[in-house]
């Protein structure tokens, strides 16, 4: 284990003392990560197994994603919930990625007849979920329109958490090896966990976001105990919610929607009242709080792309069959198309501007920890190893497709 966290921090190390270079020639952080995990990957393939099979991999997996979640909650801009575009981005969220979970678990029930269907949901919950660390360059990049980043940004940030109760109803009811779950057994234990997680999560982000806010206004805090703060809020709340039986990552995700919403309205109120600049509010305080939280929040979806590198030597041991590769390549193609464009018809996006936002659908670390995850806790078998080895070649996909090819698929759906 030493030496693996050895080969990763010096594999980070390295991209970032070259990362403006790098980023010229197209090669991001997940590229460079995966490369390194594989070479190590081969140095230790007897032993990969038994390294992410193991609790320690699935706590680190877990806290990983109850900070991406906050993180997410939280990157919206503008000072929306929902960003500029909020009835775009319910047609995305609320029409288009039901119905893509759908087909994907349909999709999986017809190559992979032998499983059962709480895992091929598991799967579709592992593998639709959009994620930008494979193509980050995607939301700055000025060849696309405002409305189309926009709405990739904000569906990006929001889906991981709707999908994540879904995720953990499947498991609830796929993981259990001691006793045969049915549906409503599994709901029954999931809709109590959802329910606290929500009413946790809403006080402790309004309760966090309220006394960072007056202890800002009086003087307490200094720049970087303001910026630990809101590095512990999200592992403040998932222990809390932990611990009283509750879902932590809904409770995560929440508490970060709840803090950045408060937080603006809190700072709105004070130029009502004049107690503050409108510059302040523009130039969002918050957003000096986040750099902390998101200079971490790199550093573990770096660490989960390493991950991913020694991952793939055991999927490709394991075997990646036609099955996995058609379905991979229908989750990142038409899988999310095909529901995009329908949901988005009748909008005021053009075509090509529908068909951008189902193109442009990345898969990289909520997919990467919620593989790692069902592997974890699914019994040994068919199922778990089914699901490490879709999930590398999905992200591996990804990023070959949207991280590599961004920017050569951008100018040809852009051109003209």
């Amino acid at each position: 284990m030493n030496l693996l966290l050895l080969a990763a921090a010096l594999a980070m190390v390295v991209r970032a003392l070259a990362a403006a270079r790098l980023d010229r020639w197209n090669l991001g952080a997940p590229v460079v990560m995966v490369l390194a995990g594989v070479l190590v990957g081969l140095l230790y393939e007897n032993s990969i197994a038994a390294v992410l099979n193991t609790e320690a991999v699935q706590h680190v997996a877990e806290i990983i994603l109850a900070v991406l979640l906050f993180v997410d909650a939280t990157e919206v801009r503008g000072g929306r919930l929902w960003g500029g575009y909020p009835g775009l981005v319910a047609r995305v969220l609320f029409v288009a990625l039901p119905v893509s979970l759908a087909l994907a678990a349909l999709l999986g029930w017809l190559l992979f007849p032998g499983l059962p269907w709480a895992v091929l949901l598991l799967i579709a919950g592992v593998t639709m979920p959009t994620d930008f660390a494979p193509a980050e360059q995607l939301v700055r990049d000025r060849t696309l329109t405002m409305r189309v980043r926009s709405v990739l940004n904000v569906e990006s940030g929001y889906n991981d958490g709707i999908v994540s109760p879904l995720f953990l109803f499947a498991l609830i009811l796929a993981g259990d090896h001691t006793q045969q779950r049915t549906p409503l057994d599994a709901l029954a234990t999931a809709l109590p966990f959802a329910a606290k997680a929500l009413v946790a999560g809403v006080v402790l982000g309004s309760l966090l976001a309220w006394l960072l806010d007056r202890a800002h206004h009086a003087g307490w805090v200094t720049p970087q105990s303001g910026r630990l703060v809101v590095l512990l809020a999200p592992l403040l709340t998932y222990a809390a919610t932990v611990a009283i039986d509750g879902n932590g990552f809904v409770a995560s995700f929440v508490c970060g929607t709840a803090f950045r919403y408060l937080h603006r309205l809190l700072k709105a109120r004070r130029v009502r009242d004049g107690r503050a600049d409108r510059a302040e509010v523009r130039a969002d305080a918050l957003s000096k709080d986040l750099h902390l939280l998101e200079d971490v929040t790199t550093l573990l979806t770096t660490t989960m792309w390493f991950v991913v590198g020694i991952a793939a030597i055991l999927a490709f041991t394991l075997g990646v069959s036609w099955q996995v590769v058609l379905f991979c390549a229908a989750v990142l193609t038409v899988v999310r198309v095909i529901p995009v464009l329908l949901s988005l018809t009748g909008s005021k996006l053009a075509g090509r501007e529908r068909l951008l936002v189902g193109v442009l659908g990345p898969r990289g670390t909520t997919t990467i920890v919620f593989g790692l995850l069902a592997f974890n806790k699914l019994p040994e078998g068919p199922a778990a190893d089914t699901i490490l080895v879709i999930t590398v070649v999905c992200v591996l996909g990804s990023v070959v497709l949207h991280g590599m090819g961004a920017k050569p698929l951008t100018r040809l759906l852009t051109r003209g």
